[in-house]
């Protein structure tokens, strides 16, 4: 929507005066033009500015006739659409495509037939749930939201809605929250059908998954040592993970993920496979550069898992190899080493371990963290129904009634007072 003048060209001439147009003095002097309820753009002219610029603003406002539409019964499909027309003049060509292909693809097929002031912050919460749910990537997720976003507010600026549904929702930290919610987890019987399939060199970094809750990048960074497994004191140490970058020569000993670092119980039959394997598959010594201690060392590290050539594992070829074993086990495609995590954490949750116990076995930097990633596994107990009623009426009972009546007396002169209060 804008307001034009006819008479003037908005170039001025050299004596900085404004040039005037072929249409000087010719019909109405004021032009605005605006999009109508069915999204075509349309033009009213006017003599005076002042009743053109308040056109505009009533236009803009839907209060004008022919942009007015039924708020109630309004859908998201034509209020975009208009949305839409009304700004594309002033979109990049890369941005109009993206925004059309957005509503088209993403947004219409939830949204669009809905009435516009029928949808509430839950069906937005729902939609980025279900889009977080079926693995759409993280920026995707933005920009589809970033459109709906605009959409719901050029509703309100238009106040064709009271408020956006968009405006309280903290986009960021929604999936933040989601992004630690398990989307898979495997049962014991999938394990051992992962188990099964995984070549002998390479089965223990399995049992590192779900018997110590390691990630890969911990798994991989294993050595045959005290420093990580101590067999006297049955204790497992993640001090380190496997890292891989050009600006430090190739394969690196880097600390865990922040506030990941820690000693948790070594499981019996895990420390049982990690001797078969060291005796089986000696470990190899490989030259890494350390960066766990602040200051870099370059130390010979024998590490558990390499390959044949004793090389250490790179990201690219562990997810070659996984992907043929999990295929082979009847893992779905989108299930990672991490699931052997999850795994290890809903055993323990569902055996009854503490929450503060699981905690400190995922090594997580908060109990928050364990509580919002495994919330809907902990064990659902009515035990605590009646037991406030219980323990106070228990105590009523077991107190003795004064021989004297005393207890009944100040009961009856509580009751006066409460009738005189």
């Amino acid at each position: 929507m804008a307001v034009d003048d006819l008479w003037y060209l908005k170039q001025r001439g050299p004596d900085g005066e404004r040039l005037k147009s072929k249409r000087y003095g010719q019909g109405k002097r004021w032009r605005c033009r605006y999009v109508d309820a069915n999204g075509q753009t349309r033009t009213r002219f006017f003599d005076r500015k002042v009743d053109a610029e308040d056109f505009d603003v009533k236009a803009r406002a839907g209060l004008v006739e022919e942009v007015r539409t039924d708020q109630t019964r309004l859908t998201f499909r034509a209020y975009a659409e208009r949305w839409r027309s009304a700004r594309e003049a002033g979109m990049a060509p890369e941005t109009r495509r993206r925004v059309a292909g957005n509503l088209r693809l993403h947004l219409y097929p939830v949204f669009g037939d809905r009435p516009i002031r029928a949808i509430r912050p839950t069906d937005v919460l729902e939609w980025l749930t279900a889009l977080v749910r079926a693995g759409t990537p993280k920026n995707s997720i933005r920009l589809y939201f970033d459109v709906l976003r605009a959409v719901l507010n050029g509703a309100r600026a238009d106040k064709v809605i009271a408020d956006s549904p968009t405006e309280k929702i903290d986009l960021a930290q929604f999936l933040r929250g989601l992004s630690r919610v398990p989307k898979w987890i495997p049962t014991a019987e999938q394990v051992v059908a992962l188990l099964e399939v995984v070549p002998e060199r390479y089965r223990a970094a399995i049992w590192l998954g779900a018997g110590e809750a390691l990630r890969i990048s911990e798994a991989l960074a294993v050595e045959a040592s005290p420093r990580c497994i101590d067999l006297g004191r049955e204790e497992f140490h993640v001090v380190q993970q496997l890292r891989y970058s050009r600006d430090h020569g190739g394969f690196y000993l880097a600390e865990p993920k922040a506030g990941s670092s820690g000693t948790v119980d070594l499981d019996p039959d895990v420390a049982a496979v990690l001797t078969e394997h060291i005796e089986r598959f000696p470990p190899a010594e490989v030259e890494l550069l350390d960066l766990t201690s602040g200051r870099p060392v370059l130390r010979s590290v024998p590490l558990l898992f390499t390959d044949r050539q004793g090389r250490p594992i790179s990201d690219k070829r562990w997810s070659e190899m996984w992907a043929t074993w999990r295929a082979a086990a009847g893992w779905p495609d989108d299930a990672g080493f991490h699931a052997l995590r999850h795994f290890n954490a809903t055993t323990l949750i569902t055996a009854g371990v503490e929450p503060q116990a699981v905690q400190r076995h995922l090594r997580h930097s908060s109990l928050k963290i364990t509580l919002d990633t495994y919330v809907g596994y902990w064990p659902r107990s009515d035990q605590s129904r009646g037991l406030v009623g219980s323990a106070l009426r228990a105590a009523k009972q077991a107190q003795p009634e004064p021989a004297d009546g005393s207890r009944s007396a100040a009961i009856c002169r509580v009751d006066v007072l409460d009738d005189h209060a």
